[in-house]
């Protein structure tokens, strides 16, 4: 009998110390989507050299919002490093952007420019996390990760996307599942 396919969206990905992935150790991966074609998620945790008003200079747009002109842009995952990917909270009302993809349950994930338009005069969404490019995995590789206890996984909590300092967020995950870092080992049990 067939175990049923299990779906981690809406959760974090958790890398355990020792990934053999550099691009990966230390990350926290908000998972956007996940189904028998893979998966797809952005990393939260990895700012890069880039604040977000320079990234709206790119895009000929002007941040109004001192704060969010701020907020770092992060390494999304190694995948269309050159591509903008913008994670949100559900925008209430008839708010549309033209590419973007509720997570059930959870946030929202919008690639198209209207978005950042949007952020540009303060229509947009308030609480964001935009990174640079994502991380992506084929068929069965992630279960296959999973199951060479490559991550851990939790239910996502948007506090910590939104509301942690950066640094924290490693440890503000685990804490999800009860564990502290300096408990974890790099050495897989056996009996």
């Amino acid at each position: 009998m067939a175990s049923e396919p299990i779906n981690l969206t809406n959760q974090f990905l958790i890398a355990m110390p020792g990934m053999v992935d550099e691009a990966f150790a230390g990350a926290v991966v908000y998972l956007c989507e996940h189904s028998e074609k893979g998966a797809l998620g952005l990393m939260i945790n990895k700012p890069v050299d880039i604040r977000l008003r320079n990234l709206f200079e790119k895009v000929d747009l002007t941040l109004s919002s001192d704060d969010l002109a701020e907020q770092p842009v992060f390494y999304g995952g190694p995948v269309q490093t050159e591509r903008g990917f913008v994670l949100h909270e559900r925008m209430e009302g008839s708010t549309q952007y033209n590419s973007t993809l509720s997570v059930p349950g959870g946030l929202e994930m919008t690639t198209s420019k209207d978005v950042l338009e949007a952020m540009a005069v303060g229509n947009g969404p308030r609480r964001v996390l935009v990174t640079l490019g994502y991380s992506g995995w084929a068929t069965g590789q992630l279960e296959d990760e999973l199951g060479r206890n490559g991550w851990l996984n939790v239910d996502a909590a948007p506090e910590i996307i939104f509301d942690t300092p950066i640094e924290k967020r490693y440890e503000r995950a685990l804490a999800l599942l009860g564990i502290d870092p300096r408990m974890l080992s790099q050495e897989a049990g056996h009996a």
